[in-house]
């Protein structure tokens, strides 16, 4: 993922066993380096507004709702729409 911060500070950071293997876990599952996965826990700890982890989030949930299964009306047609939207701005400018 795109990250638009510039990196300046390095960190050396001891976790204890459990730790690193529950953030190197999540890092393959999420296939982001382990440092990313951190900088994430620290955004989203924080309260990071334009954080990674928030537009990972915000993703997440519109991926959700793209499941959630969405029945059209029987017959109708997004062109009908589009035609009669069309047909009421023309009306509008005559």
């Amino acid at each position: 993922m795109y990250m638009s911060a510039t990196m300046t500070r390095r960190l050396q950071l001891l976790l204890d066993e459990e730790r690193y293997q529950r953030v190197a876990a999540k890092a393959k599952r999420e296939r982001l380096s382990i440092a990313a996965v951190i900088r994430d826990a620290i955004d989203e700890s924080l309260g990071e507004d334009d954080s990674l982890a928030r537009k990972r989030k915000a993703w997440e949930r519109l991926q959700e709702l793209d499941k959630e299964p969405f029945d059209y009306p029987k017959g109708w047609d997004a062109m009908d729409d589009i035609r009669e939207a069309r047909e009421k701005r023309d009306r509008a400018y005559d």
